[in-house]
């Protein structure tokens, strides 16, 4: 039962982490039914950002935990930026070609911010201080969770709850989903649909650089093309929860991290990828839009 419990919460909390970078996937695929391959090397930029402010010395006066908080908006706000320009530059020129310029388009770019970021931090593997975070482990019936498996849960849900109740109960929330379903009649009521892709892609680089700071923090390490293992991962994650649809990423997000927990204890974490893909096969065979369907809004 101490070995359920324990998967249980490392799963929570790898699961947390794949549903923040899923999130970003199904928001861009949601507007433009593009899929954003660049955005997982986003998500790791933001994690490499992250370690540059903790350890550059520029800050060495300020405490630890105003430290990490300046480390995550510094990351959030030069991945957004980034994920705007990526817009501009890779996307936006291409809005009305086929969908498959899109595509290369986006791979192209995911393999320009991976080796733009191999050029400036080098191809070693980067460490994270282990000072960072106070080394604390709580016991829950028998089971352990540290002081960062806290922090990532909490966060992630936190940011999720945060989300969810941006995109349904505001207007810009409102906008969003009118432009998901039907860009031609949202522009009709008003609506500045160039201004809501915009906004897509810094809501999700944003939390996405969370993620990446996260994994960084969880793992005590980045490299520059760990992007596309869990940008690859969180994009599995999409699908199984349906994608387009915002709480199908976040249940995606978690049932992948649950399952992948599980199978490294009860079979192999050398067989984690395996797993992964017969769970998207699975899921898909039963349900082929995902637990949650491919859906974006609801009309109402």
């Amino acid at each position: 039962m101490d070995f359920i419990l324990q998967q249980f919460i490392n799963g929570v909390t790898v699961g947390g982490i794949y549903a923040l970078i899923a999130l970003g996937y199904t928001m861009v695929y949601g507007v433009l039914k593009l899929i954003n391959f660049a955005h997982g090397d986003l998500c790791i930029l933001g994690a490499f950002i992250g370690l540059t402010t903790l350890t550059s010395g520029v800050f060495a006066g300020l405490s630890t935990p105003v430290l990490l908080v300046l480390a995550f908006l510094i990351a959030m706000i030069v991945v957004a930026v980034a994920g705007t320009l990526l817009d501009q530059f890779a996307y936006k020129p291409l809005r009305k070609a086929p969908r498959l310029s899109a595509v290369v388009s986006a791979l192209g770019a995911s393999m320009l911010i991976q080796n733009g970021i191999m050029l400036i931090w080098s191809p070693n593997v980067q460490v994270f201080p282990s000072n960072l975070l106070p080394n604390i482990n709580w016991e829950i019936g028998g089971a352990h969770i540290s002081f960062v498996q806290l922090l990532i849960i909490v966060g992630a849900f936190v940011l999720m709850a945060a989300l969810y109740f941006f995109v349904h109960h505001t207007r810009v929330g409102t906008a969003i989903r009118a432009t998901a379903i039907d860009q031609d009649a949202a522009r009709l009521m008003g609506v500045n649909v160039n201004r809501v892709i915009a906004m897509v892609f810094i809501i999700g680089p944003v939390l996405g650089a969370v993620g990446g700071l996260f994994i960084g923090l969880y793992y005590r390490q980045t490299y520059f093309t760990m992007g596309w293992s869990y940008g690859l991962s969180a994009f599995i994650a999409a699908i199984i929860g349906g994608i387009g649809n915002i709480p199908g990423a976040m249940l995606g997000g978690l049932v992948l991290g649950l399952f992948n927990a599980f199978a490294a204890g009860y079979v192999s974490s050398s067989w984690q990828d395996a797993i992964t893909f017969a769970l998207l096969i699975g899921i898909l065979l039963v349900r082929p839009t995902g637990l949650l369907g491919e859906r974006v809004a609801e009309k109402v």
